[in-house]
């Protein structure tokens, strides 16, 4: 190494840029030592050595951080930016390697062995310099952001080095790419590379340049296709679809993207609306489909309120809401129960059957409430078309889902409470059995597959508690009932309607009709009056419009000024409500022959039934009225037989049945009665008629006869006492095999009556009749 290859220089270090030799361009300076090197440079021989940093971020580089290689150039002219910074032009002049690096505070000094080339070519160097102004001058024709004139001046150059430089300072390389042309001394390495670059690139830009022609057809699809809607919309607009419909579309398209409903709908839905999309506004099945998506998008598919599973909460809720029904709240919060502990449960499909006026729809809304789910609510009564619960195909005009779809779109949810008001209401028809419908939405084991001929997709109900009323549940088809729990809810007792009348009715009517209580005061006596005298109902419905009309007589006299308080006692009830519509207590004042008080069961809960007997002389003909249905009609006809097979031992006349007519009547003969439990009644009436001996009056029977005099079981054991009850009665004889029934009868009804367990009809005879007691 000779002392002229060695140049002590100051150095600049360059960020993101490479200056080769006999490159000419210009450089911003702002870094103090950078400034201080230029200085320094401009006092000497105006040459400073160029050397790049490694990393572009450093501002304040050391050794470690600055290439060992770099360029010696010219400052050619330096000019001052009023910005503070240094605008120079330099010239690259010959490389060189960096021996010794020294910081001087101010600047940076570097001792440089400058590196000497050949410039002139050998053959093999000739030919590859051939061979990279070909690969030059196509990578120029593909990229064309280089000039034909620059390829002209570049194939002008004769020395190789030079020619590889200069081509590489036209590529749009990386640093370190650059870097490594500069590092390497060999000309023929160096020539070699750029041959390996410009091909590499030539491929890059090929491959643009396909990648650009395919976004361009892409482009040109997507303006083609936003002209034609556009196009479109125009003519949509002409034709008097003023908005057209591709908002609606777009907003069709978020509603089913947001709805998660199970892929196979989805894919049905979007297909539905492809086609609704493509259709003309005029078209008579464009709103028909349209009318579907929707439906589609507003039934909830996945959406769930979460249940709150807090025992003692629901208890207090139902308590709240509802006095009495123990069997209702019990099985309620039994569900909630295992709900808690297993986590999921398909939903109960309750039956609460009682008759009218006990609570059953109010206790559905009450159970939504108690577990925090939605609650909805459809009445099924008079529903004769199956269509009203399937829904009607698509092919018809005004088509829709039937009630339990519309029904769960109102709910909103997948999991509401959801109340099938009466549903022994519903009736067949030529249009088709709605009760057979019914039977998949409510069978626990297919209503997760529920069928719509609307929908046409498969929806999961199995999450839906069904709650469904009826009055009568013997009009309930047997598969129907098969499918539900049924809970009886009996009339209340007079206690209970007093304390229903204190905490619920009263102040709930007093609430809308705008009393407090300082202005209306009613005594517990004033309550019981209202329900002996003016109600005889199983149920409070009556009860409730009672005390309606004792708010609304308070009101009148307290906004006419006549009174400022209105108290309400037994003695004041009649000039509010008038006289007295009933007589409290429909037993009999005094023992008579030929009558006897049967205890019967309809859907608006028990009742008293006097059941009469009179004899004429004729030919023994049985007459029966009182529009008695086809049961009563034989109970008659078995007591009837059993008497005249037993005449000797009742001291009956063996040919009674030759001499006289019987004519056996119920009262209120407008109304049709039936059922199996008057046998004994009959027959207690008839053989007291015939025997001359007096029936108890404070004694009411049920139980069916057969014709060995055999007592029968009968229902409705609990509603039956608590008409006995209201009507006065002290006794009651019943089947003996009805014995298991008496635990549901409440106790304030339980303690005022005696029961008479019987078997035969001649422990009947021996209760009722007044002879054979002594």
């Amino acid at each position: 190494m000779s002392k002229d290859t060695l140049r002590r220089l100051p150095l600049l270090p360059l960020r993101g840029l490479l200056v080769y030799p006999t490159m000419v361009l210009h450089l911003d300076v702002g870094r103090d030592k950078s400034v201080q090197a230029l200085e320094r440079a401009m006092v000497d021989d105006h040459e400073i050595f160029l050397a790049t940093q490694k990393e572009l971020s450093i501002d304040e580089p050391d050794e470690g951080d600055i290439f060992s290689v770099g360029t010696l150039a010219k400052v050619n002219q330096m000019l001052k930016l009023p910005n503070g910074t240094i605008r120079v032009l330099v010239e690259g002049l010959q490389r060189g390697k960096i021996q010794v690096f020294e910081d001087k505070e101010e600047y940076f000094e570097v001792e440089v062995e400058l590196l000497e080339e050949r410039q002139e070519a050998t053959v093999e160097e000739q030919a590859i310099m051939r061979n990279v102004l070909d690969q030059f001058e196509q990578y120029i024709q593909i990229s064309k952001k280089i000039s034909h004139e620059t390829f002209a001046s570049v194939s002008d150059i004769v020395e190789p080095g030079r020619l590889a430089d200069i081509i590489c300072s036209h590529l749009p390389l990386k640093i370190a790419q650059k870097q490594e042309i500069l590092e390497t001394g060999s000309v023929k390495d160096r020539l070699t590379k750029v041959l390996q670059i410009l091909s590499n690139e030539k491929e890059v830009l090929g491959l643009e340049k396909k990648i650009g022609q395919r976004v361009k057809k892409s482009m040109e699809k997507t303006q083609k296709e936003y002209y034609l809607r556009e196009q479109m919309k125009a003519i949509q607009k002409e034709l008097g679809d003023k908005d057209g419909k591709e908002g609606e579309i777009q907003e069709l398209r978020k509603k089913i993207a947001v709805a998660n409903m199970p892929e196979s709908v989805e894919e049905k839905c979007l297909k539905e609306l492809a086609r609704y999309e493509k259709m003309p506004a005029t078209s008579a099945e464009s709103s028909v489909i349209r009318n579907y998506v929707e439906w589609l998008v507003q039934i909830p598919w996945d959406k769930e309120t979460e249940d709150m599973l807090d025992i003692h909460r629901t208890e207090k809720i139902l308590d709240e809401d509802h006095y009495g029904l123990e069997k209702v709240k019990e099985r309620v919060l039994e569900y909630l129960a295992v709900q808690q502990l297993t986590k999921e449960l398909k939903g109960p499909i309750l039956c609460l059957a009682g008759p009218p006026g006990v609570g059953k729809t109010s206790l559905a809304r009450s159970i939504a409430r108690s577990l925090g789910r939605t609650f909805v609510r459809i009445s099924l009564g008079g529903v004769r078309d199956e269509a009203e619960i399937r829904g009607h195909r698509r092919t018809y005009v005004g088509a829709m889902p039937g009630r339990v779809i519309q029904g769960m779109k109102k709910a909103g949810t997948v999991n509401p409470v959801f109340l099938l008001d009466e549903i022994d209401k519903m009736a067949s028809d030529f249009r088709g059995d709605p009760s057979s419908a019914m039977l998949e939405v409510l069978d626990p084991e297919q209503n997760n597959t529920f069928s719509d001929h609307f929908i046409e997709e498969p929806y999961d109900l199995s999450k839906v508690m069904f709650v469904t009323t009826a009055n009568n549940i013997g009009a309930i088809p047997a598969p129907l009932m098969d499918r539900m729990e049924v809970i009886h809810i009996a009339g209340y007792t007079e206690v209970e309607k007093l304390q229903i009348a204190k905490e619920y009715l009263l102040p709930k009517q007093m609430k809308e009709h705008g009393l407090t209580k300082g202005m209306l005061q009613v005594k517990d006596e004033a309550i019981l009056k209202v329900v002996r005298y003016y109600t005889r109902e199983a149920g409070v419905r009556n009860l409730e419009r009672q005390m309606a009309t004792i708010c609304r007589k308070a009101a009148k006299l307290i906004v006419s000024n006549e009174k400022k308080r209105v108290i309400v006692t037994d003695k004041t009830v009649e000039d509010l409500l008038g006289k007295p519509r009933f007589r409290y207590g429909k037993a009999e004042s005094e023992n008579q022959v030929g009558a006897a008080t049967g205890l019967a069961y309809t859907t608006a809960g028990g009742d008293t039934l006097t059941i009469e007997v009179s004899l004429s002389p004729g030919k023994g003909k049985l007459i029966l009225t009182g529009k008695l249905g086809e049961v009563m009609k034989e109970s008659a006809q078995a007591a009837f037989s059993y008497i005249r097979s037993k005449s000797e031992e009742l001291s009956i006349d063996p040919d009674f049945h030759e001499k006289n007519d019987i004519h056996i009547h119920v009262p209120e003969g407008a109304v049709p009665k039936d059922g199996p439990s008057a046998g004994i009644t009959m027959a207690t009436a008839l053989i007291s008629a015939l025997t001359g001996k007096a029936v108890r009056r404070e004694v009411g029977m049920t139980g069916e006869i057969t014709l060995r005099g055999r007592v029968l079981p009968i229902g409705g054991l609990k509603e039956k006492s608590m008409s006995a009850h209201r009507a006065g009665l002290t006794h009651i004889i019943m089947p003996k095999d009805n014995e298991k029934d008496l635990e549901d009868i409440p106790d304030s009804v339980r303690q005022d009556l005696t029961f008479i367990p019987v078997s035969h009809l001649d422990e009947v005879l021996e209760e009722a009749l007044v002879v054979n007691k002594k």
